[in-house]
């Protein structure tokens, strides 16, 4: 009943104004209600189905109680609200029903208004009560964001006053609890960002933009460990723990027109550090605390047809999460990436491809003082280099050619570990064990006006603890290769056929894989697909498994409805840069979206 009065709480105010339009006044006071509305329905449905080849359904989670409950619906409806020329109030209600879809956080088990917030704005002045994202430069210290796929969102429910006085100074002030689930963090966080535009400021000539910004992050956390993280008989003395940790950063962004670059170096406050789980003395490493930190240097030249960008990243203990115990890498909020403060993405090329997304890198910037060796966070590079041939060129034949590449080399940070007294010293630009290099070549060619195609090469190395779980730099590498041709034919009248073909060569893990694609668009409304990955190199001949999806999709104005069904494989799923591990899954799927 009480899932069912949320959603009444928010139609009958729109049911009122419904039966009260006998008159002019009040159909135009309808109308002027309905102008200001707007907001989003996103429905996500799945039928889990038993499979002859990948066994009976049965939800991973062993807190559920209804593991075997095979119809799940996650949903989401978003209200805005405009009204008084310079306010808005809005709300987001978040269904999962009988339970979540798998593999998404068990606390995400029930339907409830999640978000809710207020908020004035004129041209200098942005005040927000409730729930609010934020990010601070590039979220080394602090964003606030929603991904639905992975089941994230770490808003902050409080307050946030932004003020922009000129154009070139804005400054930001916020305090807020993390959300976590349909609950928030027991925790407070205080932030202070502001930027500064020398540019605009002084009209230095040269410049196309020269800002400085400097951030602050706090954490306030009253906490208490249980019992078993220490000696049995409680003796710890818990009242040297750092109650507050303080976090600093310090941003620079020059841009010279055909010239930038960009950099940002942050300050992590003193913090505890765990021990991995299945190691002696798993739990808090007592009266240890180590502060942490980033550097990101990002440069690049740009003209017409030419762009170079590269990007460097070392953390040391970066690892920032909005209660300690979410640190703890055998705790649930780790394992769904849930109470991050932080935004701390894979810098390596986002792949489009099924198979090119099989052996892929995840970023490691935690501290393991009693990891076999140590771990003290990562570093490394990537490199992007666009170019168009021109039209008319060799290469570049009657429409032209676009060539990409990409280049990532990431490794642990060199240290040297002392497990013995639960200490650590790293160096600070020198590389340790590599974890992942991958190099990427991507062809984007038109032949005709009706005949396009895309081919792609990708050669990647990538430690097996990062690509399959478990202990890095123990297991040794994967080296991979994967070919891709991807031809579209357009028909007229909308209509166009996609052929897409893949191939994965390793001699590591399950071997050889092959996939293809076949997708009709029938208008440009609707579209169809049937698609396949097979592993067809698995020295398990039972385990040769086709991960096979057919499907199609209908759109109409700001509507879409998806219908799928099909085999997901079991392995790292990675957006914008966050990943995490989804288990084997059969299934029917049914998305549904709309704006209004």
């Amino acid at each position: 009943m009480k899932k069912i009065a949320i959603f009444l709480v928010l139609l009958l105010p729109m049911l009122n104004f419904s039966q009260e339009i006998d008159t002019e006044e009040n159909n135009t006071i309808f109308k002027e209600f309905l102008n200001n509305l707007s907001g989003n329905l996103e429905s996500n449905a799945q039928w889990y189905t038993n499979d002859a080849v990948l066994g009976d359904f049965e939800d991973p989670n062993p807190d559920f109680e209804l593991r075997d409950e095979h119809v799940r619906v996650n949903s989401y409806l978003r209200l805005d609200y405009s009204f008084l020329d310079n306010f808005t109030v809005g709300l987001q209600v978040e269904s999962y029903e009988p339970l979540p879809l798998i593999n998404y956080y068990p606390e995400y088990n029930d339907t409830q208004i999640a978000t809710y917030y207020a908020n004035y704005r004129n041209k200098t002045l942005d005040v927000t009560a409730g729930y609010f994202y934020e990010q601070f430069g590039s979220g080394l210290l602090l964003r606030a964001f929603e991904e639905r796929q992975l089941g994230l969102n770490t808003a902050l429910r409080g307050g946030r006053i932004k003020y922009n006085p000129t154009e070139y100074l804005d400054v930001t002030a916020l305090y807020g609890q993390q959300r976590v689930a349909f609950d928030v963090s027991e925790s407070d966080i205080f932030g202070f960002y502001t930027n500064f535009d020398f540019a605009k400021a002084f009209e230095i000539k040269g410049f196309s933009r020269l800002n400085l910004g400097l951030s602050y992050v706090g954490k306030k956390e009253d906490f208490t460990p249980p019992v078993d993280e220490f000696d049995p008989t409680n003796e710890f003395d818990t009242t040297d723990f750092p109650e507050m940790i303080n976090s600093y950063s310090a941003r620079l962004d020059v841009d010279f027109g055909n010239v930038y670059f960009k950099t940002e170096y942050a300050l992590k406050g003193e913090d505890v550090s765990y021990i991995p789980p299945a190691l002696p003395g798993t739990g808090i490493i007592e009266g240890k605390y180590f502060d942490g930190n980033a550097l990101l240097f990002t440069a690049g030249y740009s003209k017409k047809g030419l762009g170079v960008s590269n990007t460097f990243r070392r953390m040391e203990n970066m690892i920032f999460t909005a209660e300690r115990e979410a640190k703890n890498i055998s705790s649930t909020e780790f394992q769904f990436n849930m109470q991050n403060v932080n935004y701390l993405p894979t810098l390596t090329k986002q792949q489009d491809y099924s198979l090119a997304n099989i052996y892929i890198y995840n970023t490691q910037p935690g501290l393991f003082l009693q990891n076999f060796g140590g771990q003290a966070g990562e570093i490394g590079n990537t490199l992007d280099v666009f170019y168009n041939f021109k039209k008319g060129s060799l290469l570049g034949g009657k429409y032209g050619t676009k060539f990409t590449m990409n280049f990532s080399y990431w490794a642990l940070l060199e240290a040297e570990f002392d497990q013995a007294e639960s200490t650590y010293e790293a160096e600070f630009l020198k590389f340790g064990k590599r974890l992942n290099r991958d190099i990427n070549f991507e062809v984007r060619k038109r032949f005709s006006k009706n005949w396009s195609s895309i081919f792609t090469y990708v050669n990647t190395i990538v430690d097996k603890g990062v690509a399959l779980g478990g202990n890095l730099g123990t297991d040794g590498d994967i080296k991979s290769q994967v070919a891709i041709a991807d031809v579209t034919h357009k028909l007229g009248n909308g209509k166009s056929i996609r052929i897409e073909a893949q191939h994965l060569w390793t001699k590591d893990d399950k071997k050889n894989w092959a996939g293809g694609t076949l997708e009709y668009v029938a208008s440009r409304k609707l579209a169809f697909y049937v698609t396949d990955i097979y592993n067809y190199g698995n020295d398990i001949e039972e385990d040769q498994n086709h991960y096979y999806n057919i499907g199609g999709s209908f759109t109409k104005g700001a509507t879409r409805v998806a219908l799928n069904y099909g085999r997901q494989r079991g392995g790292l799923l990675c957006v914008g840069g966050v990943c995490r591990f989804v288990p084997e899954n059969t299934g029917l799927t049914l998305n549904l979206s709309t704006s209004f």
